[in-house]
């Protein structure tokens, strides 16, 4: 469907999906890594985080636009030769494709510059210390920073080296691009080596690009992934800074990959990626992870889903509105129902602390469709039972639909 120049938000709000990958045919068979690939396209990177209570974060949207997918087809792609993906800060903590890399050089090279509170301490006054740990991974690597603790000199001269210090000075390498992660353990924990014998050979001896160079292609994988967005989105997918990032935008312009458009109900300009496409409509039906690109930026998605979602984790208990661990619910291209989730391995069950239902949504519909998505869910997620929910409007509704759907309620 063409696409006008003039949006409403409903029109922006499928375009920015279509961009997602959430209108893309599920795989209609075993998911494999093509699957990945197409998604891994669209997104360029997607956000890690150490939260365990339901899954960890970065295996969430893929299984959010492939539905249930074996993770150990990620785990391949970020810490198995020839690799796909690398771990750097690309939208905080991230696994970003691998060809990109490059791209991040600028970022890398700026780190002393970048170096914040304890880790500018540590470059600036134990400077023997980050070679130390340099030497380390070179001499060990894959090691994880506990490794390196066990063994760091207690005494130098007349100053110490202690367990802070050491996994600050190689999470600066880690910054650099000097070190980086080649796999991680089961507790999650990264296991680093030198990036030059864990990046495949072509992307090491790539040429680093003009920063602003980089900027531009940067912004462009972001225009691409959103498919509609206003500056502060741009800016935030990859989180640059400012310098550079207006003169970009104005490139983009000029080369006619940013189109500004109008979206109405906004204030101030949008830009349109040139190869947007607007569906006439989105059929989807799955629950989206905090941590997804499609929510990252917040205002954002008050604008397009009119839907204002904060992650409560850091919230005292007695302060959260929703709870801890809350996944909005996509169903066709609105966001039906908020749901906290929790995980019990141990028991078996998918917990339900609370679910609660957005204002425009249709309860009877979006209930019987989230049964159907959280019995997807659970067993993905080697669950064999869905527990009712424990309060929120949707609860009842959601019980009923759980029931009559025969899932196990312990």
């Amino acid at each position: 469907m063409a696409v006008p120049d003039s949006l409403s938000v409903a029109q922006a709000r499928r375009i920015t999906l279509a961009a997602q990958g959430f209108a893309d045919p599920a795989p209609g068979g075993a998911t494999d890594m093509r699957h990945l690939r197409r998604v891994l396209r669209r997104l360029h990177l997607i956000q890690m985080d150490s939260v365990n209570v339901l899954q960890r974060a970065h295996f969430m949207p893929l299984y959010s636009r492939l539905g249930p997918y074996p993770p150990a087809l990620l785990d391949r792609a970020a810490y198995r030769d020839p690799r796909e993906l690398f771990e750097f800060w690309g939208h905080e903590a991230s696994l970003i494709n691998v060809e990109l890399q490059p791209l991040f050089r600028w970022r890398m090279d700026n780190a002393r510059s970048y170096a914040w509170g304890g880790i500018r301490r540590v470059i600036e006054e134990q400077p023997d210390l980050v070679a130390w740990v340099r030497d380390e991974v070179a001499d060990r690597g894959p090691v994880t920073a506990a490794e390196i603790e066990q063994d760091v000199p207690r005494k130098k001269d007349n100053w110490g080296w202690n367990w802070s210090s050491t996994k600050t000075a190689l999470e600066y390498l880690f910054y650099s691009g000097e070190v980086t992660a080649a796999e991680r353990t089961t507790s999650f924990a990264r296991r680093y080596d030198l990036t030059e014998r864990v990046l495949p050979k072509q992307v090491i001896d790539a040429p680093t690009p003009d920063p602003q160079d980089a900027f531009r292609a940067l912004v462009g994988l972001a225009a691409r992934s959103l498919g509609v967005a206003a500056e502060p989105e741009l800016r935030d997918y990859f989180r640059l800074p400012a310098a550079g990032f207006k003169q970009a935008v104005a490139e983009l312009i000029e080369d006619r990959v940013l189109l500004p458009v109008t979206v109405r109900g906004w204030k101030g300009p949008a830009y349109l990626h040139h190869e947007a496409r607007l569906p006439r409509r989105v059929s989807a039906a799955t629950l989206v992870s905090p941590f997804d690109p499609l929510i990252w930026e917040r205002a954002r998605t008050e604008r397009l889903f009119d839907m204002k979602y904060r992650i409560e984790i850091y919230v005292p208990a007695e302060q959260r509105l929703y709870g801890y661990y809350v996944l909005p619910f996509l169903l066709g291209d609105a966001f039906a129902a908020r749901v906290d989730l929790k995980a019990d391995r141990k028991a078996g069950v998918l917990r339900i602390p609370a679910a609660w239902i957005e204002p425009a949504a249709d309860q009877e519909e979006t209930a019987i469709a989230l049964a159907a998505e959280l019995r997807r869910l659970a067993g993905w997620l080697g669950l064999g039972a869905i527990a009712v929910p424990d309060r929120g409007d949707l609860a009842g509704p959601l019980t009923a639909a759980l029931k009559v759907a025969s899932v196990g309620v312990p």
